[in-house]
């Protein structure tokens, strides 16, 4: 089963989390099919804390995946705060390369 979670990376106290659509059997910090977005908890004023490419999303779920509740919950706060903001929040549906890992066949 395919599931899109968080996949931690950053330096010891500074955390920075991909957030990955991946196999349930992988490890966490693991192997991954494709990087939807990412989420930094440390980020400053002027850099963006939350980015998630919304397409891809629904694109996963449409076939099949399940979001973890975390994800599921930064995705609920972003995204009310990019409406209550008037679409200059700080979930950001563009802007993110897709980049795809793993075995070639």
């Amino acid at each position: 089963m395919v599931v899109i979670r968080l996949a931690r990376g950053g330096a010891k106290k500074r955390p920075f989390f991909t957030i990955v659509a991946t196999d349930s059997r992988s490890a966490r910090d693991g192997r991954f099919v494709e990087r939807v977005g990412f989420y930094n908890p440390k980020a400053t004023d002027t850099e963006t804390k939350f980015r998630i490419a919304q397409d891809r999303l629904a694109h996963w779920r449409s076939v099949g995946a399940q979001v973890s509740p975390t994800v599921a919950r930064l995705v609920k706060t972003f995204w009310r705060a990019g409406e209550a903001a008037g679409g200059r929040g700080r979930a950001s549906a563009g802007g993110l390369g897709r980049r795809s890992r793993g075995g070639g066949g």
